[in-house]
């Protein structure tokens, strides 16, 4: 799952064995890096996937460096002893290139085939693991290719991350103009500044999907190196992407350096399958399929499930088993959200109009035990099972409303329709409960 990117440039000068304090002319661009690190050692993904615009590039095709490891140095600015070795995440990038190839985008890893890696890769890299080690990487160059193309890219990018069942973290890698003074190596132009303006401007304005109105000849003119890597990464995060948080802009030697975090809204892939599961019943009017399932480690447990649905704080429908019934626990969440939504007959089916508006609980279960006294029973813990020789009724744990012990036994005595003096079995279950985050 993507849990977070990142807006970096890539100056070899803010290393302090190449800068030779030259890079103290740039403190906020390090201070913002090392903010960056510490993130990222906090998340500790096993996978970090980098947007370079210095890895081999073609001009119509996106290139994912292919192979199980690359080595890299300083070397081309003078400082051969800071050296780099990194294995790539073959999963990863197999799954990227198959999703590139449905979705049928010029992307893949026919081309350059060199096991080096590039500054703009090497950079980032060096202050990572001055905080945290413990990943593979995935290295991907920008192209020649337009706007929609390197967006859409970056939505195969999210998907990727989505179904890898791994912990994934994005870096662009990019500097933005390089004419921002005449005294600098690239020249000056009007539009260099202009650039750059507009795009800090956007990260603090936590306007991220702007940044495909950035005027076209601004952006060709400000010499900027960037703007197809940014773009990759909003196409991972604009339709998760929870908060822009601008760490630093500066332009001390005539480039545009930025560095900012983009927070991600973490979707509990439990409930975000129940929630795609409904809405392709009640919008398609089909079932949805295994290798729809984003999240594949659904596909490997085996649980039984109550999916759970709210309407403005209200229930909506709930519906579940108290045994495994299905193939794995995805379908499990499938079959339940689809009966919440509309064969709950508690409630009219859910229509078109209502969902978005509402809310997902799906509460997996533990295995039930036979209790003897309600000494035995936590209404916030656990879960109960009433049953007779012909009824049963169950409720779940934590309901709002229910607050006592007693009130918990004569709901689910209701329920299933057994006299509270009449005699009858009672069991006690926990559930693992995984509850809504709304995008």
């Amino acid at each position: 799952m993507l849990k977070a990117a990142y807006i970096v440039p890539h100056p070899p000068i803010l290393l302090p064995e190449i800068g030779k304090k030259e890079e103290e002319k740039i403190s906020l661009t390090r201070q913002g890096y090392e903010t960056i690190a510490k993130d990222i050692a906090r998340i500790r993904p096993q996978t970090i996937v980098i947007c370079s615009p210095h890895a081999p590039a073609y001009m119509d095709y996106i290139h994912i460096s292919d192979g199980e490891q690359a080595y890299g140095d300083m070397r081309a600015f003078g400082c051969e002893q800071v050296q780099f070795h990194e294995h790539y995440d073959v999963d990863f990038i197999n799954a990227l290139c198959s999703l590139a190839q449905k979705a049928h985008l010029p992307a893949g890893t026919l081309g350059n085939q060199e096991p080096v890696l590039d500054h703009g890769t090497m950079v980032p890299l060096y202050f990572i693991e001055q905080a945290y080690r413990d990943f593979q990487i995935v290295r991907i160059a920008v192209s020649g290719l337009d706007r929609d193309t390197h967006i859409q890219f970056g939505e195969c990018i999210y998907k990727a991350a989505t179904s890898c069942g791994k912990d994934v973290v994005l870096i662009a890698s990019g500097d933005l103009s390089h004419k921002l003074k005449k005294d600098g190596p690239y020249g000056y132009t009007k539009e260099g500044p202009a650039f750059d303006e507009a795009f800090v401007k956007l990260l603090k304005a936590d306007a991220l999907n702007d940044i495909t109105t950035l005027p076209n000849d601004i952006c060709e003119k400000s010499a900027q190196c960037g703007l197809p890597a940014f773009q990759m990464m909003l196409g991972a995060v604009q339709h998760q992407y929870e908060h822009c948080q601008f760490l630093s802009y500066e332009g001390a030697f005539g480039v545009g350096y930025a560095t900012a975090i983009i927070r991600m809204k973490m979707q509990d892939p439990y409930v975000a399958l129940a929630r795609k599961a409904l809405e392709t019943y009640v919008k398609e009017g089909r079932i949805l399929r295994d290798d729809e399932v984003e999240d594949k480690t659904l596909c490997q447990q085996h649980a039984a499930v109550f999916v759970s649905i709210q309407e403005k704080g209200q229930l909506r429908g709930c519906i579940g088993t108290l045994q495994a019934t299905k193939e794995h626990i995805a379908q499990e969440i499938i079959s339940n959200a689809i009966a919440a939504g509309s064969r709950d007959p508690r409630f009219p089916p859910v229509q078109k109009e209502e969902i978005a508006h509402l809310a997902y609980h799906v509460d997996v279960l533990c295995e039930p035990e036979q209790i003897t006294s309600f000494a035995q029973l936590d209404v916030k813990r656990y879960g109960i099972i009433v049953s007779d020789a012909y009824h049963q009724g169950v409720l779940l744990p934590d309901l709002e409303g229910v607050d006592t012990i007693q009130q918990q036994v004569a709901i689910a005595l209701h329920k299933a329709g057994i006299d509270e003096n009449a005699s009858y079995t009672l069991e006690r279950f926990e559930v693992i409960r995984h509850e809504e985050c709304r995008l």
